[in-house]
């Protein structure tokens, strides 16, 4: 038995191994249809779900799952794999017994036919997967930069803000944000589009949208948890933020927008009209974008224009030049205009638009809706009415006109504008904030006049244009605001639509015919006629008004006549102006004031500076204007001498008085103005002309003085100051406490016995210096160190100067004993003064970028003596001899 069992137990299992064999071999034929079958199957699941891959890849922007293109990729192999074994088995069919179904090699067929089974499990189970898939793709994640199309040539007069910018973002870790206005590798750039009104939900879901931050975690959360969510990412990435089109600070905080700093080196760059909001956004860097220069404004023209156009007539390129011209490189201007025309195929048609641009830009299609509308967006952001009545009322003034910013307050607070203040210097102060804020929002721009006293603005034409159409209430009521400019003969016929004007002014040789009849102005509120005339019938231009002219304005408020020569008379009904509140008779030849002018209890302001042919002012005409708080009379005729006391006594009446110009010739109008209190406290700018006899000036310290003038006063030694308290302190290193913290401006001319100018030295805000035809002075003042004077050395001396005008002085040697960093130096003009050997300016000059011009003789410049040749080299540049 023992013997029996373990050959029975090896039979056993060969049986069993046969059996299983033959069982292979038994089902093979069968196993392999069914394999081919199930192999069809998944080839058209692959299919679909490839299908499906695709669809959701190109048109919806997926991305194909990991899983799925898993399964892909091992169907591909599986179809591979079981194309080989079918081969394999039909090569082995072949190859049976001759008359039989029996295989040749058992063993191979065998195998084969175990492989069949097992490719059928595999195709089975990836059959079932393929058809399982719920989903194929999902969702791609947000580049790291989106790249947004631009138009052809967008860079035209942009290159140097957009380099300044790159460089900014790729290089300098100390700038976080960056401020664009007027007009690296990172994580993640995000585009935001604020624009107005400001919706900072709107901002937070462009933000959270950018991030991938699936909607159904922050649709109809409130603000702060979705600035929860935009921080909590930030907050560990590179970021770069744009903000295009911001019209006020928006609280980055609130929108969730983590603080920057020099560690995470992410940047924020914004875009806005306006200067204020790069410093109420506290951009670490603000750059101004410029109006194109001609050439980058006429690439621009002809890009928008197209080349099609252009190549029409040979005519064509010259006017598009001019065309192109007339918007003083505005882009929108350029880029609007520049449509318009692009279907202009004559000369004609051209000829004709230029003439529209010139005279009536908004009849030139495409300028209201295209153009003025959109730059009224600045205009709708002023703050208050009033702001936006200064505006408008600046269109007035002609193309190109420099206007002094202390004249255009003087008009707006005549105007009414700002009579919410009831002193002057308060409405000044006001109005000086609204330039600024013009000035910031690129609606004016700083004039160029360099070494006149004063800051002068001007208007870019086209912001002009949009003003007088607005002014105009946008077109509808194109006589609202009139004004003339050089256009010669006004006929009367044209001067009777005036009727409705709110507004009148004429410039620069604009002449009336004589009105046959008394016209009626009922609305008009402002006339400004500078160099203009009227004509008779019988074609004579006259130098007075027409009789009747000013006999129906029932609510004027200003009348300025300033600048016109050839008017030497006044008609007597401007008394009769009962609602006038501010009267310019500046720069005329007028020989007499009418006594009517005592009228005027509404007067506010009256001018009467330069004006040389004028001859005694009617006794009790000054003392009548009761309501008159600014009186300027600067250089008078001679004759008026013996009336400057009597003068001064009537405006010491005055009740209302607080700024007061004036000339005066003798030491006895002198020592009455300082005897007044009210004519100390309210005179503002003293010229001192030809005073014989006088060897010492005194001045009252503190004073509200803001000009001083002195012209031929060939006996003036020394300059005196007298505290409150009566004490005289010496001109040379006066006491700290006798301070002139309001003057500005200093003029002196042919006063050939002054030797300095010590007292100077305190008058801490000093910005215009002219010093002329002086013949001993030595040193303009003296370094008060090495007097060993108590004046404290670190008191800045000329840091607010911004021009210095040294003519005629043969004897200078320096100006302040030591040179000076003139932090605020715009510009210095050197004439005949050849001792002035050294430069007046300290190495720091270089480090600023305000200094822009130097003027002098090229023998002296070339003579001067430098401590510092790169100094020497650095300013060599902006020096001229004109």
């Amino acid at each position: 038995m023992d013997f029996v069992s373990p050959v029975l137990d090896v039979a056993y299992r060969i049986c069993n191994c046969v059996g299983d064999r033959a069982d292979h071999l038994r089902r093979f034929p069968q196993n392999l249809k069914s394999l081919r079958t199930e192999t069809e199957k998944l080839n058209n699941v692959y299919k679909d779900v490839k299908e499906r891959v695709e669809r959701e890849e190109n048109l919806e922007k997926k991305k194909r799952m990991h899983v799925v293109g898993g399964w892909m990729e091992r169907v591909e192999a599986m179809e591979k794999e079981v194309n080989e074994l079918l081969d394999r088995c039909d090569e082995e069919n072949q190859k049976k017994c001759f008359g039989t179904c029996c295989p040749r090699n058992c063993r191979a067929s065998y195998k084969l036919a175990k492989m069949v089974r097992e490719k059928m499990d595999a195709v089975a189970e990836l059959q079932s997967e393929g058809s399982n898939f719920q989903e194929v793709a999902v969702p791609l994640p947000s580049p790291h930069v989106i790249e947004r199309p631009l138009e052809e040539k967008p860079l035209v007069g942009l290159d140097s803000p957009f380099h300044e910018v790159w460089t900014l973002l790729q290089q300098d870790e100390q700038v976080g944000s960056i401020g664009i206005y007027g007009m690296g590798a990172f994580d993640i750039v995000i585009w935001v589009v604020v624009s107005r009104p400001t919706n900072l939900e709107s901002v937070q879901e462009t933000i959270l949208d950018r991030l991938d931050i699936p909607d159904d975690r922050w649709k109809g959360r409130p603000e702060e948890r979705k600035a929860e969510d935009i921080r909590r990412i930030l907050i560990t990435k590179k970021f770069v933020l744009l903000l295009d089109d911001i019209w006020e600070p928006l609280d980055l905080l609130r929108v969730g927008i983590p603080p920057l700093n020099d560690g995470n080196q992410s940047k924020i760059v914004f875009t806005t009209r306006s200067a204020d909001v790069c410093r109420g956004m506290a951009a670490r860097k603000s750059i101004k974008v410029e109006c194109l220069e001609e050439k980058e404004a006429l690439s621009l023209f002809q890009a928008k224009v197209g080349v099609d156009t252009l190549n029409s007539h040979p005519d064509i390129p010259k006017l598009a030049e001019m065309v192109a011209k007339e918007c003083k490189g505005l882009p929108l201007a350029l880029i609007v205009i520049a449509r318009a025309m692009a279907s202009a195929k004559t000369p004609e048609e051209w000829e004709r638009n230029l003439q529209k641009l010139r005279m009536h830009p908004k009849d030139v299609a495409g300028t209201e809706n295209d153009l003025f509308s959109v730059l009224a967006f600045s205009y709708d952001s002023l703050p208050d009415e009033a702001t936006r009545s200064c505006f408008l009322y600046c269109s007035l003034f002609p193309e190109d006109y420099q206007i002094p910013s202390e004249h255009l307050i003087q008009l707006w607070i005549g105007e009414g504008f700002l009579d919410e203040y009831d002193n002057i210097q308060e409405a000044r102060n006001q109005g000086g904030e609204i330039i600024q804020m013009l000035k910031c929002a690129c609606l004016l721009e700083v004039g160029t006049t360099p070494f006149v006293r004063g800051e002068y603005l001007k208007m870019h034409d086209v912001i002009r244009d949009m003003a007088l159409w607005l002014a105009c209430e946008k077109g509808k009521k194109k006589n609202k605001f009139v004004v003339k400019d050089g256009v010669g003969l006004i006929s009367a016929w044209e001067v009777e639509n005036w009727k409705d004007a709110q507004r009148i002014s004429l410039w620069n040789k604009t002449s009336i015919k004589e009105l046959r009849e008394h016209l009626r102005f009922p609305n008009t509120e402002t006339v400004i006629g500078r160099m203009m005339a009227f004509k008779f019938p019988s074609g004579f231009f006259t130098n007075m008004f027409p009789s009747g002219f000013f006999t129906n304005m029932f609510v004027i408020r200003v009348l300025d006549l300033s600048n016109n020569e050839t008017l030497k008379l006044l008609p007597a009904e401007i008394g009769n102006l009962a609602t006038l509140q501010y009267l310019n008779l500046s720069n005329t030849n007028i020989i007499c004031l009418p006594i009517e002018l005592k009228n005027l209890k509404k007067l506010r302001f009256l001018i009467l500076d330069w004006m040389f042919s004028l001859g005694p002012i009617p006794n009790q005409m000054v003392s009548s204007l009761s309501s008159l708080q600014f009186f300027s009379m600067k250089s008078l005729s001679s004759c008026l001498q013996m009336d400057e006391i009597i003068l001064l006594e009537e405006l010491d009446q005055l009740e209302h008085i607080n700024d007061v110009s004036i000339t005066l010739r003798n030491i006895l109008s002198i020592q009455r103005l300082f005897e007044s209190h009210k004519l100390r406290r309210s005179t503002t700018s003293i010229h001192l002309e030809g005073c014989r006899g006088v060897s010492q000036v005194q001045l009252l310290s503190p004073s509200c003085i803001k000009e001083l003038i002195l012209v031929r006063c060939d006996e003036l030694e020394e300059v005196k100051i007298i505290q409150f308290e009566k004490q005289v302190v010496p001109s040379k290193f006066p006491n700290p406490q006798c301070c002139f913290n309001h003057l500005l401006s200093v003029e002196i001319h042919i006063c050939n016995k002054l030797l300095n100018l010590n007292w100077l030295i305190h008058a801490s805000k000093l910005q215009f210096l002219h010093i002329e035809r002086c013949e001993i002075i030595e040193k303009v003042t003296e370094d008060e160190r090495s007097e060993g004077s108590e004046i404290e050395s670190g008191l800045s001396v000329f840091s607010r100067l911004i021009y210095l005008t040294l003519i005629g002085l043969p004897k200078l040697e320096s100006i302040y004993g030591r040179a000076l960093p003139f932090p605020s130096l715009r510009g210095i003009f050197v004439f005949g003064c050849p001792r002035l050997k050294k430069p007046p300016f300290d190495s720091s000059i270089c480090m600023s970028k305000k200094l822009k011009k130097i003027i002098g003789q090229q023998e002296w410049w070339d003579g001067l003596e430098w401590e510092d040749q790169a100094v020497m080299h650095n300013l060599t540049p902006i020096f001229s001899t004109s």
